[in-house]
């Protein structure tokens, strides 16, 4: 926990932390490697395979998932999740999928992905089998982050006013 203004702040308390988290997107689905061809692999595979890079790819999805999973957990035994918001589309494949292609098409593309993505329903990370789902009877993100808006300028408010 840093100090200063945040010092104070109790992770028991409901409104005492407020965590916006945006996803860049992610081909969590897409079925990239299996496991009787990565099992002949040489090292250099691992690292580079047909235009892909598995260790990469597995890490960074590793590094996403645990930090939700964990943050989403916390959150939830607190009896706070309304007080955590994660976006993210783990349904991209192809080019969508890749953080390194920057290509006019791709990045227009990626601008509709994020279009669609704020129409469709808020999604929360099951704690009991780590994949995203959508909230029964949500909101969509457009309107879970205008709702965290006001959270977080309530929030704003609220300490100002100590």
């Amino acid at each position: 926990m840093h100090t200063g203004e945040f010092a104070d702040v109790d992770p028991t308390q409901r409104k005492g932390m407020l965590l916006l988290s945006l996803g860049t997107g992610e081909a969590k689905y897409e079925e990239k490697y299996n496991a009787p061809t990565a099992a002949n692999w040489s090292m250099i595979n691992w690292v580079y395979n047909n235009g892909k890079t598995p260790l990469i790819d597995m890490f960074s999805s590793a590094i996403s998932d645990m930090v939700d999973y964990h943050i989403s957990t916390l959150f939830q035994s607190v009896d706070s999740k309304e007080y955590y918001l994660r976006i993210q589309d783990d349904k991209l494949n192809g080019d969508a999928a890749s953080v390194d292609i920057a290509t006019t098409e791709n990045l227009q593309r990626l601008k509709e992905i994020g279009a669609e993505l704020l129409k469709k329903t808020e999604s929360r990370v099951n704690v009991d089998t780590g994949k995203y789902e959508e909230i029964q009877g949500g909101r969509t993100n457009e309107e879970a982050l205008a709702h965290f808006a006001l959270l977080l300028s309530n929030e704003k408010k609220n300490r100002q006013a100590k």
